[in-house]
């Protein structure tokens, strides 16, 4: 981490001092951003500071049932961000071998990725037709598409609550997946997984579910949307890791913002569905808040045969990131993650796509451009270099983005600072001023000029 840049970092007493007629002239071309509060800015440097090659369990991700797997290629390191606790798990399905390794059998809350389980359950045992109602199609696919809490609390309320994690256990061969602790039975996000055993899940969809059910799911993620439901941008790990992943599922939970509005809809809400209040086991929910429990301190250890097994971590700010990557879903990818509480989400989405972003994934194709650390809170992302122009989204506070080139366009003005450079980011296919970009000067160093 690091203080603003010295271009950012003029004191109001500078400010003060500044010529009233320079000020004036700046001014009368300058068109002042909006909805962003420099105040509020979340003002970290890149993430590659502060991590560290952490040696690998050396242990396969293996385990008995339908979707078991091989013993891992042996790693030597893996690269995990200092403080961030980390499950990793990728398997090529092309070779039948895992290419990555990490404490794949550490216990995480799963979040929304739990919301693969509860479509698999619904489906089940409705073959061979799988004639689904219009409803629940529309419904599953809010749910997997754009992470919809309120489709997920559905589910997991007709299916019997933790009865759905009892069912889906033995029928994929989960070694490492149990119901929520006693006590929290609505809040399907604390339910316990694993890297490993979301792998399992995957190459079940993959290579083993019916052809009705693996396109209903597979294709709901394939088409998974950068504004969740509930407003958080899912755009970290593999999406901005990787060109054109395949099926993504993402999931978080203790933040507080996630700072996206998709643009045809004001209130950041992607699915065309209001989120409403907070419901139990949401992603958003955590112990203490939103009137859950308050004994929810007590660690919850999932049953491992392990004495020494990690306790469920309830407290720390969950993000998980998992799904496929290359032609024809070859890679199965996932990276679960806790970080310290209190960690702002653009900060945690930073660290967790540079993690996805080094691990060894087959097929993968990584994008051009060059990383920076924005400032400022609801920065818009553009259709065009201009504050006359569409709003095509926001993003996370302090977020790390893609820069693919910069041009001059409209000159913004956030007192005591003016820019008339923009960034074009192409994982958004929308502009920023250069003005919330964490950099000396007004241009981007090494970055190339648009055409």
């Amino acid at each position: 981490m690091f203080p603003l840049p010295p271009a950012r970092r003029m004191s109001l007493l500078g400010a003060a001092l500044m010529s009233a007629a320079l000020i004036a002239a700046y001014a009368g071309s300058a068109v002042a951003e909006p909805l962003v509060s420099p105040s509020a800015a979340a003002r970290n440097g890149p993430q590659s500071a502060g991590s560290a090659h952490l040696p690998s369990t050396g242990s396969g991700v293996t385990g008995a049932g339908p979707a078991a797997a091989v013993e891992a290629e042996t790693r030597t390191v893996v690269d995990i961000p200092a403080d961030v606790t980390a499950g990793v798990a990728v398997f090529d399905r092309l070779t039948g071998r895992f290419t990555e390794s990490h404490q794949p059998d550490r216990a995480f809350r799963s979040a929304s990725v739990v919301k693969l389980l509860l479509a698999l359950d619904y489906m089940w045992n409705r073959g061979p037709a799988y004639d689904l109602p219009q409803a629940d199609r529309d419904r599953l696919g809010a749910m997997l598409s754009s992470s919809d809490d309120a489709a997920a609390s559905h589910y997991w309320s007709t299916g019997g609550g933790s009865a759905v994690i009892s069912r889906m256990v033995p029928r994929l061969g989960l070694t490492g997946t149990a119901p929520p602790p006693a006590g929290y039975p609505g809040y399907w996000g604390y339910t316990a997984t694993t890297a490993a055993d979301t792998v399992r899940v995957y190459r079940y969809l993959l290579d083993q579910a019916p052809a009705p059910v693996r396109d209903l799911v597979l294709g709901a993620l394939h088409r998974s949307t950068r504004c969740a439901a509930d407003g958080f941008d899912q755009g970290f790990g593999l999406p901005s890791a990787f060109e054109a992943p395949g099926a993504v599922k993402q999931g978080w939970s203790g933040f507080t913002s996630g700072g996206c509005v998709a643009p045809e809809a004001p209130a950041g809400i992607a699915s065309g569905k209001a989120p409403g209040p907070a419901m139990p086991g949401n992603d958003t929910a955590r112990p203490g808040s939103r009137g859950t429990p308050t004994d929810a301190a007590a660690p919850f250890a999932p049953p491992s045969g392990d004495a020494a097994a990690p306790a469920l971590d309830l407290t720390s700010e969950a993000l998980h990131t998992t799904g496929t990557v290359g032609p024809d879903d070859r890679t199965v990818v996932a990276v679960l993650t806790l970080h310290p509480d209190g960690t702002p989400y653009g900060t945690a989405y930073s660290k967790v796509t540079a993690l996805t972003g080094s691990l060894n994934v087959p097929g993968a194709v990584r994008p051009s451009g060059t990383r920076f650390t924005t400032w400022g809170s609801g920065v818009r992302v553009r259709a065009a270099a201009t504050t006359s122009s569409a709003a095509l989204t926001t993003l996370p506070a302090g977020v790390d983005v893609l820069v693919g080139c910069q041009k001059q366009g409209g000159q913004v003005s956030v007192p005591p600072y003016l820019n008339d450079w923009w960034a074009y980011l192409p994982q958004y296919g929308g502009w920023i001023t250069n003005i919330y970009i964490s950099t000396p000067g007004n241009t981007l160093p090494g970055v190339p000029n648009c055409p």
